[in-house]
């Protein structure tokens, strides 16, 4: 299969994942509307009407019949029949499903997880340690049965335990993002562009490709979560959201060790991801400087300091798609980097990160 022919699959798979989460959460809206199950304003929220969890089922749902089709397509279809219609590269591509079949499990497994807490967070609030230590179970979980690693290279342990502080801060990250309407569904789906084109980059295939079904499916909720909101998706998707960006910024391949070439593009998580984990620091930091419990909610987010400088909602969670796209087109130029063009980018992205601060500083009173 050619590289075209690779892309248009991919970008249909996509569209077609992107369509089912649109219907999925037109009906996750009406069930929702119908059974009360909304958010109500009140607290450090700050929408005025009353709107619809259960933006989260339809992500999840949309995520696990797009797999789950797969991989039972994957196992019934015969691999010969493969071969003769399709040709070589595509049984190929089956077969590796297949042998990737149980950390796939393993995957939804743990996003199932999540999203039934999310949900019984949603609508019976959970004290933060119960909700950490959920993270955490789910976390080892898939790094250890799953095998879900980031820095294998390091011994098993080292990696298990990089991965599980990994996965407890990009999910809290998007947690933390859930702030603003289409806030955290948009940061999202742009990294998981710049994660699948990353991926492609390094000569991947079913990485890329879970990339773009979770990219469909926060695709489609978008489309109503975007300002003003008319869905949310509540802990049951942001939980999620978090997961699936953890799982694929970990499984994509950046660095193939034995091959001479010195590990500079490990880093290329942290860049196309620098602006959640910019939000979830600088919010933390806040709240632990006021002596408060950083896990616990307010109105101190990134998304809500620029509007106290006078930006609309709309172009604040705009100008957060701009800088979050900004260090994800940076971070396409790290594979094959070597040292000097790897600082280099490094500066640009620190850059990117001084100007929002300064963008977003508290305005000086008049005397």
């Amino acid at each position: 299969m050619s590289r075209v022919a690779l892309l248009a699959v991919l970008a249909g798979a996509t569209l077609a994942v992107l369509v089912l989460s649109a219907v999925l959460t037109v009906v996750a809206r009406k069930v929702a509307l119908r059974i009360g199950f909304v958010d109500r304003p009140g607290g450090h929220k700050s929408h005025k009407e009353p709107t619809p969890y259960a933006g989260g089922c339809a992500i999840f749902v949309s995520v696990l019949l797009a797999l789950g089709g797969a991989l039972l397509l994957a196992a019934v279809v015969p691999p010969a029949w493969l071969e003769d219609t399709f040709g070589e590269t595509l049984r190929a591509y089956v077969g590796g499903m297949r042998e990737k079949s149980g950390q796939l499990l393993a995957i939804l497994a743990g996003a199932l997880a999540l999203h039934v807490l999310g949900l019984w967070d949603d609508k019976h609030p959970l004290p933060p340690v119960r909700k950490l230590l959920a993270i955490i179970v789910v976390a080892l979980f898939v790094a250890v049965v799953g095998r879900v690693r980031v820095a294998e290279f390091w011994g098993v342990e080292a990696s298990v335990t990089l991965t599980t502080v990994w996965f407890i801060v990009i999910v809290n990250a998007f947690n933390f993002l859930d702030n603003m309407d289409g806030l955290s569904a948009g940061v999202a789906a742009i990294g998981l562009f710049f994660f699948a084109a990353c991926g492609l980059m390094s000569g991947q295939v079913l990485v890329p490709a879970l990339a773009c079904v979770a990219l469909g499916a926060i695709g489609g909720f978008l489309i109503f979560n975007f300002p003003p909101a008319r869905i949310f998706m509540g802990d049951a998707g942001s939980l999620v959201v978090g997961y699936l960006l953890a799982c694929v910024s970990v499984l994509t391949t950046y660095f193939q060790s034995g091959h001479g070439a010195p590990p500079y593009a490990l880093a290329m998580p942290l860049v196309i991801l620098a602006i959640p984990l910019y939000d979830f620091s600088s919010v933390v930091i806040i709240r632990l400087l006021e002596g408060r419990n950083p896990m616990k909610g307010d109105q101190r987010h990134f998304s809500h300091r620029l509007v106290e400088r006078g930006l609309s909602r709309r172009f604040a969670v705009l100008t957060i798609y701009l800088a979050t796209a900004t260090t994800g087109l940076t971070a396409t130029l790290l594979p094959g980097a070597d040292l000097r063009r790897t600082v280099t980018l490094g500066v640009i992205v620190l850059m990117v990160l001084a100007i929002v601060a300064i963008l977003e500083a508290p305005l000086r009173k008049k005397p």
